[in-house]
């Protein structure tokens, strides 16, 4: 039976045996609802490190909005089984108080890689994002924190905050996992309908066919465009973006010698979707 911990005093007291002891930390911090693409974080934390802490919280600093908080799932019992698969050695669950007492004043502010995209269309965020992580990493004493490139621009927002503030964590950005259609796996997928998930994979197929006549000298405005005709006539409702940016500070980037990142969001059956690729 993997410990499930409610407290940061419990999370540190175990964490310090730990490390007293000269073992390595590897978390992976998730929102819950898990599926395979969380597990190959945490696979991938079990071969790298001596102990592994897979962190539960629905962070509600990371929402701008309160219906999207509600609506996330939550399935603990089912989440600690399918860690128990991998296993790892325990599951931080903190509640929001836990996180965030009485009288919780501090957020984690981001600029610059935190600002386009994700950051433009969702304000706050970020600094949620950031407020949080930096608090897990200090609650469970990590020496290695894992996290899935799904989420290019989170991936680069942490790197980011892990290098400004000097944290002594290894930021490991770990490979998309798909479902045999291609769309990324996302503890979100299961709120599309039956026949919106048949439509979802066409986001990575439209994507990955403009990156494909991009490289093949094709004009990058040209390419995006086509995709997002591509995804529309699929009956996407809206697509919020498609972007081809400089891969580390997701600034627009015209220069094929840097490495690019192309990224996309788009609503399907009122869920939204995001990708990514490399160009």
């Amino acid at each position: 039976m993997i410990p499930i911990l409610r407290t940061v005093a419990e999370m540190r007291a175990l964490a310090r045996v730990w490390r007293k002891a000269g073992q390595t930390v590897g978390v992976v911090p998730t929102m819950g609802a898990l599926h395979d693409g969380h597990l190959s974080l945490a696979r991938r934390a079990r071969r790298e490190c001596d102990r592994v802490v897979t962190t539960i919280f629905v962070n509600p600093k990371q929402f701008n909005n309160p219906e999207d908080l509600k609506k996330y799932p939550r399935t603990e019992a089912a989440d600690a089984a399918l860690l128990a698969t991998v296993p790892v050695d325990a599951i931080f669950a903190p509640g929001p108080e836990e996180v965030y007492p009485e009288g919780f004043i501090t957020t984690v502010s981001m600029a610059g890689v935190a600002q386009p995209l994700e950051g433009h269309m969702r304000p706050g965020h970020f600094d949620g994002v950031a407020t949080v992580v930096t608090k897990l990493f200090g609650m469970t004493l990590a020496d290695r924190g894992y996290f899935g490139q799904k989420d290019w621009q989170q991936l680069q927002v942490v790197l980011r905050l892990v290098r400004d503030l000097n944290m002594a964590v290894e930021v490991v950005g770990c490979e998309t996992i798909r479902e045999t259609d291609g769309l990324a796996m996302s503890s979100r997928n299961v709120r599309l309908t039956p026949e919106g998930r048949t439509k979802a994979p066409v986001l990575y197929a439209a994507i990955s066919a403009a990156a494909k006549d991009i490289r093949a000298g094709q004009s990058d405005r040209m390419a995006i465009r086509e995709a997002a005709e591509t995804m529309r006539a699929a009956g996407f409702e809206r697509v919020e973006y498609i972007e081809l940016r400089d891969a580390e500070t997701l600034m627009p980037s015209d220069d094929p010698a840097r490495p690019r990142r192309m990224l996309a969001a788009a609503w399907l059956d009122g869920v939204r979707l995001i990708d990514n690729i490399p160009v």
